[in-house]
């Protein structure tokens, strides 16, 4: 199937012509920050990649250094994490949630709970390789409890593949016995199950919940469980419905009330631009009446909307401005 990313890689692709577009950009008096915006994001992660490299070797100089020391804030951000290639940014993401004062468990829970297995294992060997230090153990020393033990079993990264008919039923049944049917909850059930189970199997296991115990499985997880393990419980349940569903509620939960939660917003805007924001984008409109671009133009300056705008919409390399704000408002 091919990816429902909206950033999309560059028919006309020329690494030394965008080499030259980006040090113009940077050279002398300012910064022209629209060209950079314009490039980069009409460029996929693997052409940023070369784009670096061709930089390096005509000028001698780091590419994300000077795009570093030429910009600044949320757009600063924003550009830097599109430069770093998928799984590196994930393995970043991870290591600042675990280091400094606290864990930021809201990563945790979006990174392991919305990767496939086979990208876990990516994230695993990259932190490796990154850092000389295991994830599992790193996860392990900053969590606890139940969330500790689910965070563990996702690390596994060994879901079955496909739908077992023979278990669905018994699935369901030992998820209601596990919570609405006793006193308490055996959370460890909800943990083997939830953890090892493929996403098609789950849905399955899912439908016949309700058929027994008459409550969606996510009513009983707020219900039986709380704080973080009830959280990740929830986003496991989530991406085995939908991903792309789960991401648009991330982003609607970002974004409501009085403030935002920017580093939510700028993760999800970058890790997802290339996999499957044009499905986020739908779930959007469908979940919450109204288009995401429209809600993060309400929330931030003219400069990151504009941004935004780039990454929520399928680009057309040669369309301008007023037909991309048209496309991305739809």
């Amino acid at each position: 199937m091919a990816p429902k990313g909206t950033v999309k890689p560059y028919p006309q692709f020329n690494a030394t012509e965008d080499a030259n577009a980006l040090r113009a950009a940077m050279k002398g008096l300012g910064t022209d920050e629209d060209a950079i915006l314009t490039l980069l994001t009409a460029r996929a992660n693997d052409q940023r990649q070369k784009i670096a490299a061709q930089y390096k070797s005509l000028f001698g100089k780091d590419l994300v250094d000077d795009l570093k020391s030429e910009l600044g804030g949320k757009f600063e951000r924003v550009i830097i994490g599109l430069m770093v290639p998928p799984v590196l940014y994930d393995v970043q993401e991870l290591r600042h949630a675990l280091k400094g004062a606290g864990t930021d468990e809201k990563v945790l829970i979006e990174i392991l709970a919305s990767r496939t297995s086979s990208q876990i294992k990516e994230v695993i060997a990259a932190y490796k390789q990154e850092y000389d230090a295991d994830l599992e153990e790193a996860v392990a020393g900053d969590t606890g409890g139940h969330f500790q033990r689910m965070l563990v079993v996702l690390l596994q990264a060994s879901r079955q593949k496909g739908v077992d008919e023979s278990c669905i039923q018994q699935d369901a049944q030992d998820l209601f016995a596990a919570g609405e049917q006793k006193w308490g909850t055996d959370e460890e059930k909800f943990i083997t199950i939830l953890g090892n189970r493929s996403a098609e199997h789950l849905r399955r296991v899912f439908d016949e919940y309700m058929k027994i115990s008459g409550y969606e499985i996510e009513e009983s997880i707020e219900k039986e469980t709380s704080g973080s393990t009830k959280d990740l419980f929830l986003a496991v349940v989530k991406c085995a419905r939908s991903v792309p569903a789960y991401f648009a509620e991330s982003l609607y939960n970002a974004m409501k009330g009085g403030g935002t939660d920017d580093n939510t917003l700028i993760r999800i805007m970058v890790s997802r631009s290339e996999v499957d924001m044009l499905d986020i984008r739908d779930n959007f409109r469908r979940l919450f009446a109204t288009s995401l671009y429209s809600m993060i133009k309400c929330k931030h300056s003219c400069h990151v909307a504009s941004l935004v705008m780039y990454l929520v919409t399928i680009r057309n390399p040669f369309s301008t401005s007023v037909e991309m704000m048209n496309n991305v408002a739809e």
